[in-house]
Parts: structure tokens; C-alpha cells; sequence
């Protein structure tokens, strides 16, 4: 269904035209109304009656409009020229306005779409205070402010993605210089590591001098019975405790609690603590029950720095694929700042061309046109009478009554 705004079409009598007075229980509200199309006699209070007004026509199943109007219907608003018509558009105008941002949960918009009126959204009542004023250079100023609402909503949202990238730039390069911390860490435990227990070129292996706090021997068995031990009775309530050490690196236990529905149970889990702090663990830190194994638990530990490196790599690799194009927007200014100081110079020009063809108030002058001369009057000497002086007359202006053309202008 199209709405239709043709000047030359009008309503016909023959066509289910219907004269509804009150117009929900309104007296006030006039409204003709028919299949063909509607005309509003005069102006609603909330600018969702203008659609409700033109429901009858423009309406799913509109059999009359298919078949003899190529399915478009005509709605005409008819309003006074310098009337209080104006003063009504533009409370309707401020209405659709927060209308429009409560539905789209933006209370800081400041523009509304300017289509014409249909039976989708809201109607161009910015533009009907502007014709209806008689006035071209408002209606100019509509269309300015329109440009210029436009132009600062890109603006708004130029800074906001700008806004955006900023953040964005920040967050990846602070990932990378993480990242690189971290490297610089594992770099340094792990080029440690091939100094004071190179790989063996005949086995591949590793010397694995680990000494247990409390145990003498170098036995693997003993060894991994000590670890057995330490993994079934320990208990550090969440806080790490030394067990042993392996070169420089401390040998660590950690009690953890663990959830399974209502049952709690305690965990124990090993690691080697680097040159700076950064604790390592293989097998998610549970030890092997088998010794030799136990025993092999912090080489092993150690040999995941290399793996751990490259995924640290990769990840500022894939960081920093997006950099140079976010410096280039966080670097960049709007292109059309120019533009809209352009606009907004030639809309307070013509602001103040239309406040100064607006009537100033004249003075008001006697009938006469001359100002009342007042003679003085001497005082009598010795005299007790003080003679009376003549009062000087203040005119009180007369309020010049505007008297509306009652000229019916169609807005379709």
C-alpha cells in the first residue's frame, strides 16, 4: 500500500466517506475519512493519531484503493497559515522526537527522520512549521538544520568508532608488550636450562640432578616414593610450599580444592618455578605414580618453554595484523569539519535574517505626534500654597492585534 500526496485528487462521496464528529470521544477532532484516502480538518495531540486517522485507508485489504486507485491512497492535512497551526506542528514535532528516543533507547539523538508523512513512522512536522509560518527562509532553515543534524550525527559517530580504535590499539599493544615479557622470561629460563644441563647428543636426554628437601639420595625410586608421599599427605590451604630443587629452579606443591556436585576433594599439583617467577607444570601439575616417571615430571616441565615461546609469537603476530590500520584511524581527523562550520556560519546568518524581518514593537506616540511641553511654575515667595504642577500623561502602548488570514492550505 503507497500513500499518495497528488494535490488534485479529493475525496468522492461514492466511496465509503464517512464524516466521523467526535473523533475518539473528542469534539474537537474532525476528521473525513474513506477508502480512498483521509482528510484531517485539524491537528492530534500525539502525532500517533495522524496514523491512526489515515488506518481506514492505508490498511492491508483495502479492496476499493486496488481497484480503482492503482492501490495508493491520498492523505491531506489541512492547516491555517500564520495560525496557531504552527505552535501545534511544532509540539507534535518535539513529541515524535522523544517518541523516537525512547523506542530507539537513545535519549541524546537530536534528529528525527524528515520523510514524509506515511502509514510507517512519524510525519515531516519541522517542514509544517516552516510553510505554515509563510515564511521561505524558515523553511531554508529547516532544511540547514536537517544538513547540519546530519553532518554532526557523522561527526558523533566518527569519534565514537575513532573512540573505539583507541581503545582497541591500546588493548593489542598492551597484549604484545605482555607478550614480550613473557618471552624475555622464558627465553631466560630456557637458555639457563641448555647451559647447566645440555642435551646429551648420544641419548637425547638430560642430566636430571633433582634434590628432594629431607632425602640424600639421587635413587630414582627413592625419588619418586618421597614425590608419592608429598602428593598424598601435603596440604598448603591454596599456598605454594617448597619441596626440593633442580638446579636453580625450586621444586613447588600446591593444594587445590576441586568440586563434583556436593562432594570436595583435594588435589596436589607440582611445578617448577622459573628464574623470575614463572611456574611450570606438565600433565596439568598431577605427578605420575610410576617413579621414574615422578622423577622425569620437572624436565619435562621445563622442555614445554620452547612451545610456550612460539604460541606467545603467534599471538602478537595475530595482534599485530589490525595495528597499523587502527593508528591510522586514531591518526586521521574528520574530513568533514570544514563542512559543517560551513553550515553552521551559514545558518546563523540566516537566523539572524529572520529575527530581523520579524515586526519590532514601534513606540507609541500621542495623537498629535509632538511631545507635551510643561511649563515650570516659580513658587510663590512667602507664599504657603504650592501650586499644582501639571502631571505628565505616560501613554500606555496598544497591543496590535494580528488577526490570522483564515487561508486553508492542503498538505499532502
Amino acid at each position: 500500500m503507497e500513500t499518495r500526496s497528488s494535490m488534485s485528487r479529493s475525496l468522492h462521496t461514492n466511496r465509503d466517506l464517512e464524516k466521523l464528529e467526535p473523533y475518539e470521544g473528542k469534539p474537537s477532532r474532525t476528521v473525513l475519512r474513506g477508502e480512498e484516502g483521509s482528510n484531517v480538518l485539524d491537528l492530534p495531540d500525539r502525532p500517533s493519531d495522524l496514523e491512526q486517522r489515515n488506518g481506514r485507508a492505508v490498511r492491508k485489504g483495502n479492496i476499493i484503493a486496488k481497484q480503482y486507485a492503482d492501490n495508493k491512497v491520498d492523505c491531506y492535512i489541512y492547516a491555517v497559515e500564520k495560525s496557531l497551526d504552527s505552535y501545534k506542528f511544532n509540539l507534535l514535532q518535539n513529541k515524535q522526537v522523544f517518541i523516537n528516543q525512547l523506542k530507539s533507547r537513545n535519549l541524546a539523538a537530536r534528529t528525527i527522520d524528515e520523510g514524509a508523512i506515511d502509514e510507517n513512522g512519524g510525519g515531516n512536522f519541522s517542514e509544517y512549521v516552516a510553510i505554515l509560518s509563510g515564511n521561505d527562509d524558515l523553511l531554508e532553515k529547516a532544511k540547514l538544520d536537517k544538513k547540519l543534524a546530519v553532518l554532526e550525527s557523522e561527526r558523533q559517530a566518527y569519534h565514537r568508532n575513532k573512540g573505539n580504535a583507541k581503545g582497541k590499539l591500546n588493548e593489542k599493544t598492551a597484549g604484545i608488550e605482555k607478550n614480550n615479557i613473557f618471552i624475555g622470561r622464558f627465553t631466560r629460563d630456557w637458555e639457563y636450562l641448555n647451559k647447566v644441563a645440555p642435551v646429551d647428543a648420544e641419548t637425547g636426554l638430560r642430566p636430571n640432578p633433582l634434590k628432594l628437601d629431607g632425602v640424600d639420595s639421587d635413587n630414582i625410586e627413592i625419588l619418586g616414593n618421597r614425590l608419592a608421599v608429598i602428593n598424598q599427605k601435603a596440604r598448603t590451604e591454596d599456598d605454594y610450599m617448597k619441596i626440593g630443587t633442580l638446579f636453580d629452579f625450586r621444586i613447588l606443591v600446591r593444594t587445590e580444592k576441586t568440586c563434583d556436585g556436593d562432594t570436595q576433594a583435594l588435589h596436589n599439583k607440582f611445578m617448577v618455578e622459573g628464574l623470575d617467577g614463572i611456574k611450570y607444570t606438565y600433565h596439568n601439575g598431577y605427578i605420575a605414580k610410576d617413579p621414574k616417571l615422578a622423577v622425569m615430571y620437572f624436565i619435562n616441565a621445563l622442555e614445554r618453554i620452547p612451545g610456550m615461546i612460539e604460541k606467545r609469537e603467534k599471538e602478537n603476530a595475530e595482534l599485530s595484523k589490525d595495528i597499523p590500520v587502527l593508528q591510522e584511524i586514531v591518526a586521521a581527523t574528520w574530513p568533514k569539519e570544514g563542512e559543517i562550520k560551513k553550515l553552521g556560519e551559514e545558518l546563523a546568518t540566516l537566523s539572524r535574517k529572520i529575527q530581523l524581518t520579524l515586526k519590532p514593537v514601534g513606540r507609541h506616540e500621542n495623537v498629535e505626534g509632538k511631545e507635551t511641553v510643561v511649563e515650570e511654575q516659580k513658587l510663590v515667595s512667602g507664599s504657603d500654597v504650592i501650586p499644582d504642577l501639571p502631571r505628565q500623561t505616560k501613554h500606555v502602548p496598544a497591543r496590535d492585534t494580528i488577526i490570522p488570514a483564515r487561508e486553508l492550505k492542503k498538505i499532502s
